[in-house]
């Protein structure tokens, strides 16, 4: 079973959602402004990916930091710290459960991996 992460208004999710439905593929939804993230699954997903990959620094999330939060973010811990109590500032969707753990949507790389 597969686990998205994300926000269900983000049209990325929903290009992810839509591609694993046509593929038959089932999967659970984590809602970040519903359930939150913890740090601990960041630190998780840090083991296969690097916080550099997750934190989303193009989304007006990121812009609305001012640029002494923005220059403190050097480091797993730090890009931790913000990405738990900002969550809109995740690369949607994360998905794991498959061979990977996956961010952002890929069609090509959903059928290598996911299929």
């Amino acid at each position: 079973m597969l686990h998205v992460y994300g926000i269900k208004n983000c049209n990325t999710v929903k290009k992810a959602i839509t591609w694993l439905a046509d593929n038959q593929l089932d999967y659970t939804f984590h809602d970040y402004k519903k359930e939150g993230i913890s740090e601990a699954k960041l630190i998780e997903w840090e083991k296969e990916i690097s916080w550099e990959k997750l934190l989303n620094k193009k989304g007006t999330t990121w812009k609305k930091l001012d640029a002494d939060e923005q220059a403190a973010v050097i480091d797993a811990k730090s890009a931790n710290s913000v990405l738990a109590k900002n969550t809109s500032m995740i690369k949607r969707p994360v998905i794991e459960g498959g061979q990977q753990i996956l961010v952002g949507f890929d069609e090509i790389e959903y059928a290598s991996i996911l299929k």
